[in-house]
């Protein structure tokens, strides 16, 4: 059997992973190039934990590589042939972005640009990359479509703009099939420590404070990690029928209220001392994705319920607590 080449950067971190281990697990045709610079803005401990369950699988090959720098890239992958891409590095985090603008402008549009340059003459059947709900800012219209003006309001989500615009100009001057995904709130097994939930945890399990902004009045389209895996594969299936460039949103359509969260782990006697603070200024009071372009698309999807989801995520941070210490 011919075997499959992919490239997913961002391998170690939580979406990448969880796509990598995924692929790894249901198709043994299938070599895995992994690209992650193990950047220490959440734990590397996390990350390094993230890599070794990926080691494990024969047709997985890692490199350790910041996407800034041309000439390694170039090093590694330039005679490389793959089937798909999935570009899902990139420097995260609203709220840092307000502290550390020149990261995002490396990491997320200066890395970017060194990948679209590499394979703009090599290119892949398909380029999938990460976007982010963040684009659409504050918006005045629910739930957020495609076709929404975009309002980004902090030099994360302005990144992820940029990255749009430049895959839509690539795909337009040499023909590559680049498709953005509007991610939406990704939660679940092995999520990221700065988010909302895994902050929630720690401070139960750790006996600390939680700071909740704007006291817990917003509203977030909190997307499954399975389910986000399931699309992604879905969509990659679907790449032939695919326009060379477009965008989708990857979200439930099922916003929660973050009191409805905290309610819920209440009633499990999950509930930390809590201080309200006031709101920051990097963040979005609600996130709505309308996913119908998505379904339209891929068929129809079949989420995970909420609370199940919520507690295979809260029974999953109990059982690795070791890697929060």
């Amino acid at each position: 059997m011919t075997k499959k080449f992919f490239l997913i950067t961002g391998c170690c971190g939580f979406i990448g992973f969880s796509l990598a281990k995924r692929i790894l697990t249901l198709n043994n045709s299938s070599l895995i190039f992994g690209i992650d610079i193990l950047d220490d803005y959440y734990s590397v401990k996390l990350k390094k934990k993230r890599l070794s369950e990926l080691k494990k699988f024969k047709n997985f090959k890692f490199f350790k590589l910041n996407l800034k720098d041309e000439k390694k890239i170039k090093q590694v992958l330039k005679n490389k042939k793959f089937e798909i891409i999935y570009h899902l590095a990139a420097q995260a985090g609203v709220r840092y972005s307000m502290i550390n603008k020149k990261k995002y402008f490396d990491a997320n549009i200066h890395g970017f640009f060194n990948l679209l340059e590499l394979f703009k003459k090599n290119k892949p059947k398909i380029f999938f990359f990460a976007s982010s709900s963040s684009v659409y800012g504050d918006s005045r219209h629910y739930p957020s479509n495609e076709k929404e003006l975009l309002l980004p309001k902090n030099m994360y989500s302005l990144s992820k703009k940029i990255n749009e615009d430049l895959a839509q100009i690539y795909s337009s001057q040499y023909k590559m099939k680049l498709i953005g995904l509007r991610f939406f709130t990704v939660f679940g097994e092995w999520g990221r420590p700065d988010m909302f939930l895994f902050k929630y945890f720690f401070s139960y399990f750790f006996k600390k404070i939680f700071f909740l902004n704007n006291n817990g009045n917003h509203d977030r389209d909190f997307t499954y990690i399975d389910d986000v895996v399931n699309v992604l594969i879905k969509l990659s299936k679907k790449r032939t029928k695919l326009n060379n460039f477009d965008v989708f949103n990857v979200c439930s359509n099922k916003p929660l209220n973050l009191h409805y969260i905290i309610s819920f782990f209440k009633k499990i006697n999950v509930s930390p001392k809590i201080k309200n603070i006031k709101l920051n200024k990097a963040d979005v009071l609600k996130t709505h994705g309308n996913n119908k372009k998505l379904s339209n698309t891929i068929g129809q999807i079949k989420y995970t319920e909420t609370n199940t989801s919520l507690i295979n995520t809260f029974n999953w941070y109990r059982k690795n607590i070791n890697l929060f210490k």
